[in-house]
């Protein structure tokens, strides 16, 4: 049944054909034999398709259409490379001093360090050297040496510092009369800078002036070493020998320093 169907299409269609072509001329052929046309068959099926076509031009832009909806939030993207440091900016203004913070609690102790090296040598420190004679008598001497004191100098670039304390006289009654105590170093006066030294002028009197009195000084440019002081009695310059008295009634004494060197 279904090959009949497939075939009586074709059948009809060869008849048809033939039909065409002689119609013009057997024409009469077919009024003689009294035939009619046939029935149109069937359209038959669909070809296959054809081969793609040339690509066509371009074809011109569109016009811009309407702005679509807004997408949705997108994922979190990477972290991005730290960018160049920026310049530093002015300085502010200085801010008001804040309240002072309560005190803190004592840290715990820390480790002992290590020993320390040795240090450098310091200087060395002159210790006080310093020494007193002392004596208690009636000396009535006009010139010539009243009492001597030893003292040893250990520095020679010091000074000594020299003083006496005690009581001493001139009387000369009906005259003028001057008298001169002085101090030696080793039998010489001193010279760094000048002489130490102390004077009693009196005019004609009968007074007897027993008074204590004090004669002191400094005296630089002395070598170390054992030093000879003595406290000496003698006459004044442009006056003759006067007539003297030491130590009347009292402790005299003799006080012996090494000082360090005066500023310059």
């Amino acid at each position: 049944m279904k090959l009949l169907r497939v075939i009586t299409p074709i059948v009809v269609s060869l008849l048809f054909s033939a039909v065409a072509e002689d119609k013009g001329g057997n024409a009469d052929n077919m009024a003689r034999c009294g035939g009619v046309p046939g029935v149109p068959g069937s359209p038959g099926r669909d070809g296959r398709d054809g081969r793609d076509g040339a690509v066509g031009a371009k074809g011109q832009h569109g016009e811009r259409g309407f702005p679509g909806p807004p997408g949705g939030v997108g994922s979190k993207g990477s972290v991005g490379s730290n960018g160049e440091k920026g310049r530093s900016g002015d300085k502010g203004l200085g801010g008001k001093m804040g309240p002072r913070g309560p005190k803190g609690e004592m840290g715990q102790r820390g480790m002992k360090g290590d020993v320390g090296g040795k240090g450098d040598k310091g200087e060395q420190t002159q210790q006080f050297n310093w020494k007193q004679c002392v004596w208690k008598r009636d000396d009535d001497r006009d010139t010539g040496v009243i009492q001597e004191c030893q003292f040893k100098k250990h520095h020679g670039h010091t000074a000594i510092h020299v003083a006496y304390a005690g009581n001493l006289r001139v009387h000369c009654p009906g005259s003028h009369c001057c008298s001169r105590w002085f101090f030696t170093f080793n039998g010489t006066e001193c010279t760094g800078p000048m002489a130490i030294d102390g004077v009693v002028y009196r005019e004609g009197s009968n007074d007897q002036p027993l008074r204590h009195r004090q004669i002191e000084g400094y005296c630089e440019n002395i070598a170390a070493g054992q030093i000879r002081i003595g406290f000496n009695i003698g006459k004044c310059s442009g006056y003759s020998v006067g007539n003297g008295y030491s130590g009347w009634n009292s402790v005299s004494r003799i006080m012996v320093a090494e000082m360090p060197p005066a500023q310059s």
